[in-house]
């Protein structure tokens, strides 16, 4: 095994062997410790152990010696003749890493200036960094003694990249001891690097001493001590929101879900004689009732404050009728015993918006402005947007526009403003999107505002589409500065609307904002189908608004209702003064939408009532009108006024129940399950099951027939 080297060369090995390591009795300790470690790990072998049987006649001494040469590795025969030597020398050493080098060739053992003209010397040099630690390469072996340290010092953590291969950085110390423990001593692991009890096809042993801290220094990491294989390469970086994929069968931990949503405590049972009078705004976004769907189909139940009962209400279409004549929307109520409590009933007030032709839109220029950092890189994320943005095309005008923006780190457009007919250049735009780097969302938003007011001529409408999974992270992110900024540039007449993808980092609670703000619409999109039901069969609803700031106030008659409790709209609520404050902002509906709100209402004397009477009397209802238990109004603007208009409509209490009502009181019911109220008693998932069924009337979609069969499924969670 020495036929490669001449005399010299040796000479000069041996004179490094013989060089000691830095003193010290626990670093001594811990050096023989390590050195006998290392030497009983390089005993074992990689092959498996050849069958005795086929062992050829003339095998002998000399014949294993040629076959040894003939398979023999670098990297491993380097290994191997130093412990060898040393055996030789009656000396067991590790050798602090890059002590003996070659011309600074990671992985090749001896003093460079002994053997510099060694043929090993001519070795081409690997891609990327020679030296992986900081600071120069040591030279000699007084240069790279090992400081005095701990026993069994905790390996370091190093980012380095050599091809592809990274190293990357593990935990403190006492973490990476555990992980070490974890996964077994002596494997190449996402944690760093350790010693390796055997050679196996899919990692190459890794010698402690080669990898270990020097003080503040970080040693250098010898090439061939890391073997270039799929199944062992070392973690790299995750960007955000991207899961890694596992590493030698042991699974990365997940990352940390950071979802935020935007709900409060639910409405409180409220004294009529007290506070007569209800306001909020409509509400006409579905992105709740997405999001329960796509929980509950993973097979666990949503958080509570995912769950806004509206949503759920208002996801599925209900056969109002129509407005008459030039009206935005017209208006119907209903009244039915209520499901949960013998002694209340529910009032259910809906709203149905017109629906203009088609071909009496004007022209609209779309801006989309998509999400693509790095947490986007899941499939139900920008591959699924990607899809959910081709279906929409099909709902274009040949004389519409469509632009691109795209941002993550830093934002840009990717599709200047292009007729929506030229359906390939936009879909060509949208195939080229991948996801990589954090989220710039603020940046983004600024300039798709700018792009959307380029697009804008007179009489045609400019919209603002976000698509992301509302993990802002870098620029303006924090809700109040977003919030401030997205309503200022409505008052250009640009609205933005705001669809959300994926979970894990999703958060609801920006994406309402600067909806609600953008004076546009939320959704939640999860699959393709749900993509069609928002951006095919409600795209005009979205983009074109038919009525702005919409309120509604309730005013009960203390006479016929002595207690009320509005469900759902939690978010929504406005002060009473604000109702006829031109200047407050409050919801849209757009063509053809509707909107739902259920009241519970409890009659004086009702054993139902939650509060108990006042000690001194309660305000006199004689003027009220015996036959009126309330008192409906609205107030809205025509697109661009700035001055409300005002309908109002009295509820008798004697208005008919229909199937609409009942299957609004039933998912009203279902959210209420989800959330755990405190108002339901002893009523269940059977009750809401049966109570949907007999209200499910015509469901041509198909939506009722799901929301039963999710309160299924929700029933099935729920133990």
């Amino acid at each position: 095994m020495t036929d490669d080297l001449d005399a010299p060369d040796l000479d000069s090995l041996g004179a490094a062997l013989r060089t000691p390591p830095a003193p010290g009795a626990e670093s001594r300790a811990a050096t023989l410790r390590l050195a006998m470690e290392n030497f009983d790990r390089l005993q074992g072998s990689s092959a498996a152990l050849r069958p005795s049987q086929d062992r050829p006649s003339r095998a002998g001494l000399w014949m294993g010696v040629k076959t040894m040469l003939t398979n023999l590795n670098l990297r491993p025969s380097l290994v191997a003749t130093t412990s060898v030597a040393a055996l030789c020398l009656g000396v067991v050493i590790l050798l602090p890493p890059g002590a003996l080098n070659f011309g600074n060739q990671p992985g090749v053992i001896g003093d460079a200036a002994a053997v510099q003209d060694h043929p090993l010397a001519s070795l081409p040099k690997p891609e990327g960094p020679a030296d992986l630690a900081a600071g120069p390469v040591p030279q000699t072996l007084a240069e790279a003694q090992v400081p005095e340290q701990d026993a069994l010092a905790p390996l370091v953590r190093r980012e380095a990249v050599r091809d592809d291969v990274t190293v990357a950085a593990p935990p403190p110390a006492a973490a990476a001891a555990a992980k070490r423990d974890a996964l077994g001593q002596g494997t190449v692991q996402d944690y760093g690097a350790v010693a390796a009890d055997e050679a196996r096809d899919t990692e190459a042993p890794l010698a402690e001493g080669y990898l270990a801290e020097t003080g503040d220094t970080e040693a250098p990491l010898a090439e061939g001590y890391l073997a270039e294989t799929d199944t062992t390469r070392a973690q790299p970086e995750m960007a955000s929101g991207v899961a890694p994929a596992p590493v030698d069968g042991v699974a990365a931990p997940p990352e940390p879900n950071t979802e935020a949503f935007a709900n409060t405590d639910a409405n409180p049972v409220k004294v009529t004689a007290e506070e007569p009078v209800s306001t909020f705004s409509i509400d006409v976004d579905t992105a709740s009732y997405a999001v329960i769907r796509q929980s509950l189909s993973m097979g666990t139940l949503p958080p509570p404050e995912a769950v806004r009962i509206e949503e759920m209400v208002n996801y599925s279409p209900y056969a109002y009728p129509a407005p008459k004549g030039d009206a935005p929307f017209a208006t119907s109520v209903s009244v039915m015993p209520t499901p949960w409590n013998e002694g209340t009933r529910l009032v259910r007030i809906g709203l149905q918006g017109a629906l203009p032709a088609i071909a009496d839109r004007p022209a609209l220029n779309l801006v989309f402005l998509i999400d693509t950092s790095g947490s986007m890189d899941e499939p139900n994320k920008l591959p699924l947007l990607k899809q959910s943005i081709a279906l929409a095309l099909s709902e274009l005008r040949p004389e519409d526009q469509v632009a691109v923006v795209a941002y993550a780190g830093s934002a840009g457009e990717v599709l200047p403003p292009t007729a929506a007919g030229d359906r390939d250049t936009i879909l060509g735009a949208l195939d080229n999107l991948s996801a990589g780097g954090s989220t710039a969302g603020a940046e983004g938003i600024e300039l798709a505002y700018q792009v959307a007011a380029r697009m804008a001529g007179d009489g045609e409408v400019s919209r603002v589409l976000l698509a992301t999974d509302g993990d802002f992270n870098v620029g303006l992110s924090d809700p109040a500065g977003l919030e401030a900024y997205v309503a200022r540039q409505r008052e250009t007449g640009i609205y933005l609307s705001v669809l959300g993808f994926g979970r894990g980092n999703l958060d609801d609670a920006v994406m309402q904002s600067l909806a609600q703000n953008g004076n546009g619409t939320a959704a939640y999109i999860d699959t393709l189908s749900e993509a069609r039901k928002v951006l095919v069969d409600q795209l005009t609803g979205m983009l074109f608004p038919i009525a702005d700031d919409v309120k509604i106030q309730v005013e009960w008659n203390p006479a016929a209702v002595a207690e009320y409790r509005l469900i759902g709209y939690e978010t929504r609520a406005l002060a009473r003064e604000d109702f006829n404050n031109d200047r407050v902002d409050a919801g849209e509906i757009g063509a053809g939408h509707q909107v739902t709100a259920i009241y519970e209402v409890t009659a004086p004397g009702s054993a139902a009532l939650r509060n108990d009477p006042l000690r001194y009397g309660t305000v006199s209802a004689t003027d009220a009108a015996p036959s009126e238990i309330g008192f409906l109004r609205l107030r809205y603007k025509a697109p661009g006024s700035d001055t409300s208009t005002l309908i109002e409509t009295p509820i008798t209490g004697t208005e008919p129940a229909t199937d609409e009502a009942r299957f609004a009181a039933a998912v009203a019911g279902f959210g209420q399950l989800l959330q755990g109220s405190t108002y339901l008693g002893d009523w269940g998932w059977d009750d809401a099951i049966a109570l949907a069924l007999s209200g499910r009337g015509e469901d041509a979609f198909g939506y009722r027939a799901e929301a039963i069969n999710l309160m299924r499924l929700a029933k099935s969670l729920d133990r």
